[in-house]
């Protein structure tokens, strides 16, 4: 390979690298840029939460305030700061799934009086649940068959996924990934 060649291919190199990275801030930015919104329907207050939780690259602190307010422990009233992994987690699954529906509640926040008393009633409540900790819901959309949202849920990956079917609803959580 003579000189001239190693410099003609070094400059391609060079040129593609920079084709690239000049790509990589507007990839970056429409990121950052696109609002992210959610719609809540809590089947036991019949309270809803209507909100663009992210836009500009920021969480909206009255969006996510008015989420953990539909989102608390209807049995004691008590509201919990939800995990912002859980909101972007059912962005996501709701925009896998092609759906513009609302998301509705079975279950969120938990206080750990709660999760005790139905921990003590059914096999099937953990006694660690993700719940206390902000960081699970029990949902259903209208519209979408619950194996479809299991199997949404399933496919991003992104925490644990119990299916419920023959009490409607899925359960998604932001903790390490498993399935039930």
């Amino acid at each position: 390979m003579t000189h001239c060649d190693l410099l003609r291919r070094r400059l391609m190199l060079g040129l593609g690298a920079t084709a690239v990275l000049c790509q990589l801030p507007q990839v970056a930015l429409a990121s950052r840029s696109t609002p992210k919104s959610l719609s809540f329907y809590n089947r036991h207050t019949g309270e809803t939460s209507n909100q663009t939780f992210w836009m500009g690259g920021e969480y909206d602190p009255q969006a996510l305030q008015s989420f953990n307010q539909v989102l608390r422990d209807h049995r004691t009233g008590e509201v919990a700061e939800m995990d912002q992994d859980l909101f972007n987690l059912l962005f996501d699954l709701k925009r896998s799934l092609g759906t513009d529906n609302r998301i509705e509640i079975i279950s969120g926040y938990r206080s750990l009086k709660t999760n005790t008393m139905l921990a003590n009633q059914s096999s099937g409540v953990a006694k660690k649940s993700y719940h206390t900790r902000g960081m699970a819901i029990d949902i259903a959309i209208p519209g979408v068959e619950l194996k479809d949202l299991r199997d949404a849920a399933l496919e991003l990956k992104r925490g644990g996924v119990g299916f419920y079917p023959s009490s409607g609803f899925v359960h998604v959580d932001t903790g390490r990934v498993r399935r039930w």
